[in-house]
């Protein structure tokens, strides 16, 4: 399974609905709001078993494959 893939698992259960994202998705466009961001951000760490820290500026799904990508790397 693909970043991306799993990626979309994990927005579309959050958003309670299938949604369809590619990388250039942005979040503004999904709704998700802050609250949103903080359990998306938990349930990656929790399925990558890695950490993305707390200040992520990010405003595509592209953005954060990388920053996930990163991570998984580094571990």
């Amino acid at each position: 399974m693909t970043t991306l893939e799993k990626l979309k698992e994990i927005l579309s259960e959050c958003k309670g609905e299938d949604l369809d994202v590619t990388p250039e998705t942005t979040f503004e466009e999904l709704e998700f709001d802050s609250l949103d961001k903080v359990d998306i951000v938990m349930q990656i760490e929790e399925a990558y078993d890695i950490s993305l820290g707390e200040n992520m500026q990010l405003s595509t799904v592209g953005e954060l494959i990388e920053k996930i990508d990163e991570a998984v790397a580094n571990k």
